[in-house]
């Protein structure tokens, strides 16, 4: 083991060594990741951002786009042979279908490549010709972005933070009740160390769908092909001291492995590598869910910017080796589940939510947004006569059922303090409000030759991560 290490180590180093002396003579690359928590739109944002670079009608604040420098741009095989190609054409073909349907969620990492053949502006544009730019764009669930905690935690830590959120959240009493019935110090019988760890992700998977975020470890609600497998076979237990060849000692060994072979490979072989980034979140969803959701999902996103401050954690210095991500972009998404007259109230809260997220990747030196946006518009807006009140609303096709409605979500409040300082102080319920969401299927779509899908701010969110490079 220590004669491989030492051999990734030096092969790893020849690659770096390699990469810096070729760069200069190289076409420029932006690698961009795209990461956010369940349902917070992944998958559409990339298939939505792709089909908008290659057919810019609708990209007018993208300058490149605007002025006419990106004169094409293609999909080209990606460089990473070993990473799952994104499945572009298979998404869109979901979006632009005749019945159009929402393609599969993120639940693996992925990867694509696009090339932009762009015209330089300025002073020097009438010296050179045009030039190649790829966008690798880097799918990866935001779950796992959540597991860079772990690495800062023993089992025993873990574990006591796991069964004090499962007090107040779904499935967390079945899991606990199991859990008194069994004694850790036993000796480990695997389908003891089964049925907990399938409880507890039963656990996880109910909070999630209840608007909770801080749900980890997040490979157990994404397994893919380690279903069943050891590393994925644990769950928390009491801080105790475990004998040997305990069902607690194997957990908190299986707890070690876990960070040793799934969190940390992550990390060093794809997060280390972005330079740009996103990160989707369903704020709407969360204040829907109420305040214990919200207050959930601020320290969430505040833990998430761990990941890009590589100082605190001397692993992720070593991988990092200097480098930094240098913009981040927090995309509070499904702004076209609100008439726009409430956009700004929802990117007013979006920043307040994430303020200590940003001040933390703020000081580390990465220039930080956030805005409000859709990827894809699956409604219209209207104003309609409610109780002898005007209401702003939105019209779409709903998913369940495919009629179409009208939608108020309710007032977003104009001040975030209103939403934020209850969810702070552990409120219950939102005391002067109640907030709805809906879930629209997507529109059917007619597209005009040179224009991509329809949006709101996709253009702005591109002209923010990649008009500099452009």
């Amino acid at each position: 083991m220590v004669i491989g290490t030492i051999a990734d180590q030096i092969t790893r180093a020849a690659t770096e060594v390699t990469d810096t002396l070729t760069a200069p003579f190289a076409d420029p690359v932006i690698r961009l990741g795209v990461t956010g928590l369940s349902r917070a739109g992944k998958t559409v944002f990339i298939t939505s951002l792709i089909a908008n670079l290659m057919d810019r009608g609708r990209m007018s604040q993208l300058a490149a786009a605007a002025n006419g420098s990106i004169q094409t741009a293609y999909l080209q095989p990606q460089p990473d042979d070993t990473i799952p190609r994104f499945a572009y054409e298979t998404h869109l073909g979901c979006l632009t279908a005749t019945e159009p349907r929402w393609p599969e969620s993120t639940s693996r990492i992925s990867e694509l490549r696009l090339s932009l053949r762009v015209q330089p502006t300025g002073l020097l544009s009438g010296l050179s010709g045009p030039r190649t730019v790829h966008l690798d764009i880097v799918d990866y669930p935001g779950e796992w972005l959540l597991d860079l905690g772990l690495l800062d935690l023993s089992y025993a830590q873990w574990s006591e933070n796991a069964l004090a959120h499962m007090t107040n959240r779904p499935g967390g009493q079945a899991y606990l009740d199991q859990c008194k019935a069994t004694d850790p110090n036993a000796v480990l019988d695997e389908p003891t160390a089964l049925a907990l760890a399938e409880t507890f992700t039963s656990h996880l998977n109910q909070s999630r769908a209840a608007g909770y975020s801080d749900c980890t470890p997040g490979r157990f609600m994404l397994p893919g092909e380690m279903a069943g497998s050891p590393v994925l076979t644990f769950a928390p237990l009491p801080p105790a001291s475990f004998g040997r060849k305990s069902l607690g000692r194997e957990f908190e060994r299986r707890f070690e492995s876990y960070k040793r072979n799934i969190v940390r490979p992550f990390f060093r072989d794809h997060f280390a590598k972005i330079d740009r980034q996103i990160v989707l979140v369903d704020v709407l969803g969360a204040i829907h869910a109420g305040p214990a959701a919200l207050e959930d999902l601020r320290k969430t996103m505040a833990g998430i910017l761990g990941a890009f401050r590589p100082g605190r954690n001397a692993f992720l210095s070593r991988i990092f080796q200097g480098r930094r991500v240098e913009k981040i972009l927090f995309a509070a998404t499904k702004a076209d589940h609100l008439h726009h007259s409430q956009h700004p109230q929802l990117t007013a809260i979006t920043e307040a939510l994430l303020r200590e997220a940003r001040d933390r990747a703020d000081f580390s030196g990465a220039k930080t947004a956030a805005m409000s946006i859709a990827s894809l518009r699956t409604t219209v807006e209207d104003t309609m006569d409610h109780n002898g009140q005007q209401l702003d609303v939105v019209r779409g096709r709903l998913l369940d059922t495919g009629k179409q409605a009208a939608f108020y979500p309710g007032a977003l409040p104009k001040d975030p303090a209103h939403l934020l300082s209850p969810a702070r102080n552990g409120a219950q319920k939102w005391l002067d409000a109640d907030y709805g969401v809906m879930r629209f299927a997507p529109a059917r779509l007619t597209l005009q030759p040179g224009d991509g899908p329809p949006h709101i701010r996709l253009d702005k969110a591109a002209q923010f991560l990649l008009g500099d490079r452009l």
